[in-house]
């Protein structure tokens, strides 16, 4: 197990692959979510709702309302598009949504830069402690907060 290695996508080539990975979720690539996506993905740090809603409503000129950008941001987490900071109620745009595998945020106290490690055996230990106990888990949550080496 350990850490594994993926493909990290940008520009043209993440949004094709969120939309190959949502689409192979059974749904649909609409107007309104590849909006969205487009949003988040510009977003070098977790993102609100609020935040996209607001990047958008300036984008478009039009008021774009935050509960429904919280329904696709629900729905592009489930299809691993997007992944949800959980400390922060924001959202980071996936760059391997072909990847599926639990995440370690560490997320700075002053910057707020938040980034991500893979380690399959940390969150294998930590699924595997949680069912011995017979509990299902569906994502472990994994936030280390503290300070980035800029910040240091």
């Amino acid at each position: 197990m350990g850490q594994h290695a993926h493909t990290l996508h940008h520009g043209t080539p993440l949004v094709e692959a969120a939309r190959t990975a949502l689409e192979a979720s059974g749904e649909q690539w609409t107007d309104m979510r590849a909006r969205v996506f487009d949003a988040l993905a510009t977003f070098e740090r977790p993102a609100s709702a609020y935040d996209i809603a607001e990047a958008m409503s300036k984008a478009e000129g039009r008021r774009v309302a935050a509960n429904s950008i919280y329904r696709i941001l629900d729905l592009f987490v489930a299809a691993n598009l997007a992944r949800r900071v959980e400390s922060a109620n924001a959202y980071l745009a996936n760059q391997h949504p072909d990847c599926i595998h639990d995440c370690i945020f560490m997320i700075c106290d002053s910057c707020g830069n938040t980034t991500h490690i893979d380690d399959d055996a940390v969150t294998g230990a930590v699924r595997a402690a949680a069912g011995k106990t017979g509990f299902g888990v569906s994502r472990p949550v994994i936030e280390v907060r503290g300070t980035c080496p800029d910040c240091r």
